[in-house]
C-alpha cells in the first residue's frame, strides 16, 4: 500500500494550482474502453480530468468502477432499442492495494476497493476508482457497483454511501486533500463524514448540474439515517436541521448548505438556479462556471489547421472526408447510403422529455415535404441513449427509428457512447439542439461540435447564449413566450425551427457557400478558447477552490 500513497502525480503541479483536490464524480467519460459513463455529467469530468491533467494541477478523480456499465445499446428484432447488461473488463486499471469499510445499513463491514487510473494511460489525472466486487462482500454488497444509476432505491442511496464515504477514505489512504469537490450530489455523504472528522466548509465545493428533478434527489431523511448515509447515525435534533420539505433530505440544498462555495454551469443556469434554491437558508453563493469540453482530445487537427491557414480547399475536403467516416458507420448499422455532398443535420445526448428529440415530427408533413426535397436534399441523423428505465423516452427513440426505417435520408444509431459521438460531431454540418429553454443548464455537445466544423442550430439556452451570433456562428431558435404553456411553446419552437430550416440553413448551404463556410469557420473560433475545458480547469481553481 506504501507504493500508492501518493497521488501519482507525473509533474510536480504548478505553483498556481498546488492546492490538493480531490474530484468525486458518479460518472466519468474518459475513454471509449472505459464504459463508466451515461452522457453529459461524464463527458464534462471526462474533460475537466483531462484538462486538468494538462494544466499540471494537483488534482486526483474519484469514481466508480461499474461492472456492467451503464447500459449497451443493442437493437431488438425490428430494430427497436434494447438494453443489454454485459460485464465489463479493464486490465489497464491497477489494483492499489487500498481497501477501506463502510456501514450501508446494519452491515458495518462493507468492503471498498480502489483500483487507480494512471495518468499515462489516458492522459488524466490520476483517478481512483471504487468497487465493492470483491471477495470480502457477501453478494448483495458486492452488486452495489454493478450498474450506474440503478434504478433500485436501496442500491442508488448504497452507491451514494461508496462514493462518498467509500471516497472519502480512500482519499485518507492517500494523503488527504485541501478541497472536497463534489460534481453533482450524487457523492454526498463525503461532505457529512468529513465534517464528523473535523473538516469545515471552506474544504468542500459543490456542482449543481441540472434544474430537472430527477438531478436534485430528495429521499427521506429518516430513511437515509437508517441505511448509513450520514456516516453515523444522527439524532432526531440532528436530522431535522438537515431536512426540508416534510422530512426529505434534498441532496442539492444540503450540497449547497455544506459547500463553501458552490457553482452552476453556464450564467443562465446561474441565475436559474439562484432562483430555484432562493429560499433556503444557509446555501452557499451560486457562481457561474460555464461547462466546457477538451480541445486536444475532440477537435480534428488537420480540420482546425485548415480552418486557422484559411485554406478553404484543405477545409471542405477534410470535412467531406469526416462526413465520410460518419457515414460508413451510418451504412453499417442501418444499410443507408449518405452523400457527403448533401446538408447532414445531427441530434445526439441523452433522449430525456425536455430536450424534444423527435421536434422535427411534430408536423410530418412539413417534414417530409423537406425531406423530399432532392434540389436542396438534406439527411438526418438522431443518436443517444435514454435511461433504460424511462419508457417515454425509449418510445421517442422507437418512434424515430420506425420513422426512419424505410427512407433512405434519415437513420437512427445506436451505442451513442465517446466514439461514435466523436464521430457525429466530426461528421456533420447542423448540430441540433431544441430543449424547452432554461431546461438544459449547459449542453456541452454543441461545443465539440463547433470546435469540428458543425453548426449550432439551437434554441436559446444553456451555454448557447454565451456564444451564439445568429446568423454569424450559429442558428439561434428564438425563445418561444414562457407564459404559454408546454405545448404552447412546443408548438412556437416547431414552427421557428421549420422556419430557420427552410428560409436559413439550406438556402445558405445551397446557394451561398462562401457566407456558409464563414459561419462554420467563425464558430470554430468563436468557442475557443472560451469552451475549452483548460479554461474551465482555471476557472475552478481560480474561483471555487
Amino acid at each position: 500500500m506504501t507504493e500508492y500513497n501518493k497521488w501519482f502525480h507525473p509533474y510536480k503541479p504548478d505553483k498556481k494550482y498546488s492546492k490538493k483536490v480531490a474530484y468525486f464524480s458518479m460518472e466519468f467519460a474518459i475513454d471509449q474502453a472505459l464504459k463508466i459513463y451515461s452522457g453529459g455529467l461524464g463527458f464534462l469530468a471526462g474533460s475537466h480530468m483531462r484538462s486538468a491533467y494538462e494544466l499540471r494541477q494537483n488534482m486526483i478523480g474519484i469514481g466508480m468502477l461499474w461492472k456492467y456499465g451503464y447500459y449497451d445499446q443493442s437493437r431488438a428484432v425490428d430494430g427497436s432499442l434494447e438494453v443489454k447488461s454485459i460485464e465489463k473488463y479493464y486490465p489497464y486499471l491497477e489494483d492499489t492495494g487500498i481497501q477501506v469499510k463502510i456501514q450501508v445499513l446494519d452491515n458495518a463491514n462493507v468492503h471498498v476497493r480502489a483500483y487507480v487510473l494512471k495518468p499515462e494511460t489516458f492522459g488524466t489525472v490520476p483517478m481512483y476508482f471504487l468497487s465493492t466486487d470483491v471477495p470480502e462482500n457477501d453478494h448483495l454488497s458486492r452488486t452495489i457497483t454493478d450498474r450506474l444509476y440503478d434504478a433500485n432505491d436501496l442500491t442508488r442511496i448504497s452507491q451514494s454511501i461508496v462514493l462518498g464515504i467509500g471516497g472519502a477514505k480512500v482519499v485518507e489512504e492517500l494523503g488527504g486533500a485541501d478541497v472536497y469537490h463534489l460534481n453533482e450530489g450524487h457523492g454526498l455523504p463525503a461532505f457529512y463524514y468529513l465534517k464528523d472528522k473535523g473538516y469545515s466548509r471552506e474544504h468542500f465545493a459543490f456542482t449543481t448540474h441540472t434544474p430537472e428533478k430527477a438531478g436534485n434527489e430528495e429521499r427521506s431523511g429518516d430513511f437515509l439515517n437508517k441505511m448509513g448515509f450520514f456516516g453515523r447515525h444522527l439524532s432526531a435534533e440532528e436530522l431535522e436541521t438537515q431536512t426540508v420539505n416534510d422530512g426529505m433530505l434534498s441532496y442539492t440544498v444540503a450540497a449547497l448548505r455544506l459547500a463553501n462555495r458552490s457553482n452552476a454551469v453556464s450564467k443562465l443556469h446561474a441565475k436559474v438556479s439562484q432562483d430555484m434554491w432562493k429560499g433556503y437558508e444557509g446555501i452557499s453563493e451560486i457562481i457561474p462556471i460555464t461547462n466546457a469540453q477538451n480541445q486536444k482530445y475532440w477537435q480534428d487537427e488537420a480540420l482546425a489547421a485548415a480552418a486557422e491557414s484559411g485554406d478553404k480547399v484543405a477545409f471542405v475536403n477534410r470535412k467531406k472526408e469526416l462526413k465520410t467516416q460518419l457515414f460508413k458507420e451510418v451504412a453499417d448499422q442501418t444499410g443507408k447510403l449518405f452523400d457527403p455532398e448533401v446538408l447532414t443535420i445531427v441530434w445526439a445526448r441523452r433522449f430525456a422529455g425536455y430536450k424534444r428529440a423527435d421536434l422535427l415530427l411534430s408536423d410530418e408533413a412539413r417534414f417530409e415535404k423537406v425531406l423530399s426535397n432532392t434540389k436542396k436534399p438534406i439527411q438526418v441523423i438522431w443518436a443517444g441513449k435514454p435511461y433504460p428505465k424511462d419508457q417515454d423516452a425509449i418510445d421517442t427513440f422507437n418512434r424515430l427509428h420506425f420513422f426512419s426505417k424505410y427512407r433512405s435520408n434519415v437513420a437512427v444509431l445506436v451505442g451513442y457512447e465517446l466514439e461514435l459521438s466523436r464521430l457525429l460531431k466530426l461528421g456533420s454540418d447542423i448540430w441540433l439542439n431544441n430543449p424547452r429553454v432554461t431546461r438544459e443548464a449547459s449542453g456541452t455537445s454543441g461545443m465539440t461540435a463547433a470546435m469540428n466544423g458543425s453548426v449550432n442550430l439551437s434554441t436559446y439556452d444553456g451555454w448557447i447564449p454565451e456564444f451564439a451570433k445568429d446568423g454569424k456562428n450559429s442558428f439561434v431558435i428564438p425563445p418561444a413566450d414562457l407564459k404559454l404553456d408546454m405545448e404552447g411553446q412546443d408548438q412556437q419552437d416547431q414552427e421557428s425551427l421549420y422556419h430557420i430550416l427552410e428560409s436559413k440553413v439550406i438556402p445558405t448551404y445551397y446557394g451561398k457557400p462562401d457566407t456558409w463556410h464563414d459561419i462554420v469557420v467563425n464558430g470554430m473560433k468563436d468557442v475557443l478558447p472560451e469552451f475549452g475545458s483548460n479554461r474551465m480547469a482555471a476557472q475552478y481553481f481560480k474561483e471555487l477552490y
